[in-house]
């Protein structure tokens, strides 16, 4: 397979691991439309963080602003993120137009496997019709198709790409195994043939949609236990006492894939005639969690008679998940929104966010903590490894009368410490 050339479509926190992943074996050639992407990836750097510069320098790995320099390539690697629309639809625009130019330099004989999270059926229903027709090729005779979820976690720095088992399918037995053959090459964790494109397309959506179920329980135990007194977090960790409690945690469920995955399975479902009642009420838990925060800290300063009007709140933490700087899809402007609707003025910090190009209008978001004001209450969004700097000494120099108001959404500080040095603490 030394021969091979890889293309991979799209460089974002799939594509681009996948990338240099490859690139220690093969020619790779990558393509995305951002050209400020492709222009930092030429020099090195990756605006993600994802990747080190020896990775991204690879000798074999060349980044383009234009597909057709893929037309040489003997796989092509869609890894277009999927995202829903404004009532909660598949938008497929992005995917259809990456599939639309893939279609433009195929040739006969490529292999396109398709990475992007799906419904069960989209690949062959939806991409395989495009790429005929763009192409002008017969499937399955002048060209072939396979489907391997990404299971990447971004942030995760104990699981590369490499370490994590590959779902890979393909439109034939010949097909699956050069899929197999391709990605066994690089993935040392190893690989599982799913029997049909659906069912690897199924696998993938429920993975996140379990997670969410899972998590959108907790978070219906935390809207409960805060109702009774109750610490949500000292329960669970009774709980887990017993050898099958499974670990999950409250919190908010955003990003491209939790928030988001669950939506193209119910969108399929409900096309075949069956509404799903567990999946869209866990969705309902989840969406509302922002809301819920916003209200805690609305209403215990309005306990302590301040005008909310003039209220100041600061926000640690606005990407989706810790320890990385994608915002696209995260729930913490939900709370931000609700305080901003209470008249509420807020200022967001995240030293992990570099640019402002998914932060909704009317948010700003800096890197650093302005000493200058001073906050009637602080919520700690999102557990960065950097917010160890900010203690709750620090934090209570810069609030109000130096009386700290927390809201601890993470759980990131210490309990029993937090009770003696603030004047309110509350965590999820």
């Amino acid at each position: 397979m030394k021969e091979i050339k890889i293309g991979i479509v799209g460089l974002g926190y799939v594509g681009l691991p996948l990338a240099c992943l490859f690139a220690s074996k093969y020619l790779v050639k990558g393509f995305d439309i951002e050209m400020p992407k492709i222009e930092s990836l030429k020099k090195g750097i990756d605006p993600n963080h994802l990747c080190n510069t020896d990775l991204i320098n690879q000798p074999s790995l060349y980044f383009h602003h234009s597909i057709d320099p893929l037309a040489d390539c003997s796989f092509l690697i869609v890894t277009i993120p999927t995202d829903i629309d404004v009532q909660n639809n598949p938008d497929l625009n992005p995917l259809r137009k990456a599939t639309q130019m893939v279609g433009s330099i195929l040739k006969k004989g490529i292999t396109i496997v398709f990475e992007s999270t799906v419904y069960p059926g989209l690949t062959e229903e939806i991409c395989v019709p495009i790429l005929e027709q763009t192409s002008g090729l017969i499937w399955k005779k002048d060209f072939f198709v396979g489907y391997s979820p990404e299971r990447i976690n971004p942030g995760d720095r104990k699981r590369p790409i490499e370490n994590i088992l590959k779902i890979v399918s393909g439109d034939s037995a010949d097909t699956l195994s050069r899929i197999s053959a391709l990605y066994s090459s690089v993935i040392t964790a190893g690989i599982y043939q799913a029997p049909s494109i659906k069912v690897a397309e199924a696998a993938k959506v429920i993975e996140n949609a379990q997670r969410d179920l899972n998590i959108a329980f907790v978070n219906e135990l935390a809207l409960i236990f805060d109702r009774m007194g109750i610490d949500t977090r000292e329960v669970l960790q009774a709980a887990a006492t017993k050898w099958n409690f499974m670990p999950f945690e409250p919190g908010l469920v955003g990003g491209q894939c939790i928030g988001v995955d669950p939506y193209y399975l119910t969108h399929k479902a409900e096309a075949l005639g069956y509404t799903p009642k567990v999946i869209h009420s866990g969705r309902l838990v989840n969406n509302g969690m922002g809301k819920f925060i916003a209200e805690k800290v609305v209403k215990a300063l309005i306990q302590q008679q301040k005008n909310i009007s003039n209220s100041r709140v600061l926000i640690l933490g606005c990407s989706f998940k810790e320890n990385i700087g994608d915002t696209r899809n995260s729930k913490v402007f939900d709370i931000v929104k609700e305080l901003m609707d209470y008249s509420v003025s807020v200022d967001i910090v995240d030293p992990m966010v570099h640019h402002q190009s998914f932060i909704p209008s009317g948010m700003k978001v800096t890197n650093e903590i302005n000493i200058s004001m001073h906050y009637d209450a602080v919520v700690l969004a999102v557990k960065h490894d950097a917010f160890v700097a900010y203690d709750l000494k620090r934090l209570k120099d810069i609030s109000m009368h130096f009386e700290l108001n927390l809201f601890d959404v993470k759980g990131f500080y210490d309990r029993d410490e937090a009770l003696m040095e603030c004047k309110v603490y509350w965590r999820l």
